[in-house]
């Protein structure tokens, strides 16, 4: 089995600052954490989930019968590769730097993904907006602005930090003809609940959504991840989001300054509650001393993964976090 790199626990355990993950820091959500203790467990979950789509349906506005529950992200990932394959697809492109599942899911199909041009076509075409790992906006919305073309073809959107939009208001966009993907346990800083959610098209027809919605395991969400989507959409919860980004606002600042007094160099142009930074070494001492802070509880994402070595990407972490960050550094500076 391919040994994948994820952030987040690891052999060593829970780190006790952990940079590595974009998860909001400012959670878990206490709303939702109540709604999962008040989860009945003792029976299945619906296995259509009838009330759930219902739910996600109206607010997103759309209709229930586009919404698709997943595993996770990850899952729905792998599920719509497959599905895609299955229904003729030849083709998948992807973004310069992207999740790791996206490859890993047509690998596993047979495919070779292709670098992604500014013309799309009969296949499944990944993006991600903020992006993942630079948390940058995406530059392929001129090809999504009007409906696919003729044959098969699938755009999928991961919205998995859409809901943690740090800079300014997000951009509205036309989402019609896009499948998008939605995981809000980052958002709600809980990302150890595994459920997700994908939103159709309007073009997805009924026999396409029943033969994606057939590749899964029954229950596929259980009672948690239920929980967990239900809390997601009430108004408290919204609120409570709203108010923890002002808050990751004002550690983000913190942090880029942190960042700057230490000599790192973030890339321009993130938007969320995560970045990525130049470190003044070379990528094989970087990999030593990543190693040291991760003896010391702190995890830092190596970027070597998303192609760009010598990078680390931080999740926006509380001030506590940021200042042992500081003081680790500094003992591995002078030792």
């Amino acid at each position: 089995m391919a040994d994948f790199i994820h952030g987040g626990t690891d052999a060593l355990g829970i780190p006790a600052h952990d940079f590595s993950t974009n998860r909001n820091a400012c959670g878990p959500c206490p709303i939702a954490v109540q709604a999962l203790q008040a989860a009945h467990l003792a029976q299945y979950p619906d296995p259509h989930y009838t009330d759930l789509r219902a739910q996600l349906a109206a607010f997103h506005g759309v209709s229930a019968g586009g919404i698709v529950i997943g595993g996770s992200s990850s899952e729905l990932i792998h599920r719509l590769t497959q599905h895609v394959l299955r229904s003729g697809a030849t083709l998948i492109t992807l973004p310069g730097h992207h999740y790791g599942d996206y490859l890993q899911a047509a690998r596993a199909w047979g495919l070779a993904p292709q670098p992604r041009s500014a013309e799309t076509g009969p296949g499944l075409h990944w993006a991600c907006e903020p992006s993942s790992p630079l948390g940058q906006a995406e530059d392929i919305w001129p090809a999504w602005s009007s409906a696919p073309g003729r044959g098969r073809e699938w755009r999928v959107l991961d919205c998995a930090y859409r809901p943690l939009w740090l800079e300014a208001t997000a951009p509205q966009r036309a989402l019609d003809h896009v499948w998008q993907l939605w995981t809000p346990n980052k958002a709600l800083g809980m990302t150890g609940v595994r459920a997700a959610y994908a939103i159709a098209p309007l073009q997805a027809t009924a026999l396409e959504l029943g033969d994606l919605r057939d590749l899964a395991p029954s229950w596929v969400v259980g009672a948690h991840g239920v929980a967990m989507l239900q809390a997601w959409v009430g108004a408290e919860v919204q609120q409570w989001l709203a108010h923890s980004l002002d808050t990751l606002r004002a550690w983000k600042a913190a942090q880029l300054a942190l960042c700057e007094r230490l000599g790192w160099q973030p890339v321009p142009g993130h938007l969320a509650n995560y970045f990525v930074a130049r470190l003044p070494m070379a990528p094989e001492v970087l990999v030593q001393r990543l190693a040291a802070l991760r003896a010391q509880g702190i995890k830092l994402r190596d970027c070597s993964s998303f192609g760009l070595p010598g990078h680390v990407r931080l999740g926006v972490l509380e001030p506590a976090a940021q200042a042992a960050l500081e003081r680790a550094w500094q003992d591995c500076e002078t030792t």
